[in-house]
């Protein structure tokens, strides 16, 4: 018997710009895929660190949070300073990211149920979509230019670009998680506990 699967994007109601719904759309879809790739996570695994200095579940989408709440006040809103803390209850010291060589994973996360990751990144991306359902078209080409990094680099993006990374930004991180549940699974047959 033959089926027909039909995929489609979507475009979101509530948005003022039919480009800027599509993108919160793709950007949803990533995190419909992560989302689906935590089932079954249990505690141990979440908080699991491969090896000293490396990057634990946990950490990855506390960080997922923190950057997508902090990008959307610089890079959106266009806010000097971000706080993404204030909304996502996670200070970038908590997410613990990028870790010392050698280093345990951030003590700030230790013993948090995979429900407090969900919740913040559930708070970033409502923070995101207020911050986008208002712009136009052409706000999306609207730039931001940051403060001289200690080195003299001066950043300057639009907010299409910021919307682009934080779907690339996901999606990469997502990865990453699946590759550490692998791990997860094979870690016996790797020689770690």
């Amino acid at each position: 018997m033959s089926r027909t699967v039909t995929t489609l994007v979507e475009t979101p109601a509530g948005f003022r710009s039919r480009e800027v719904a599509r993108l919160f759309w793709q950007m949803e879809e990533q995190r419909r895929i992560l989302l689906d790739a935590l089932a079954g996570l249990t505690g141990d695994e979440l908080h699991w660190q491969p090896a000293p200095g490396a990057n634990t579940i946990a950490m990855l989408l506390a960080h997922i949070a923190y950057a997508e709440a902090h990008l959307v006040q610089v890079g959106i809103l266009g806010e000097t300073t971000g706080h993404a803390q204030d909304v996502t209850g996670i200070s970038e010291e908590d997410e613990g990211m990028p870790l010392a060589p050698d280093a345990p994973p951030s003590p700030a996360l230790a013993g948090r149920p995979l429900a407090f990751f969900t919740d913040a990144l559930a708070k970033a991306r409502a923070h995101t979509r207020r911050a986008l359902e208002p712009l136009a078209d052409g706000d999306l080409a609207r730039t931001v230019t940051r403060p001289p990094r200690p080195d003299g680099t001066v950043r300057v993006f639009d907010a299409a670009w910021v919307v682009c990374h934080l779907i690339e930004h996901e999606a990469g991180h997502r990865g990453q998680i699946q590759l550490m549940r692998h791990l997860w699974r094979v870690r016996d047959a790797l020689g770690r506990r």
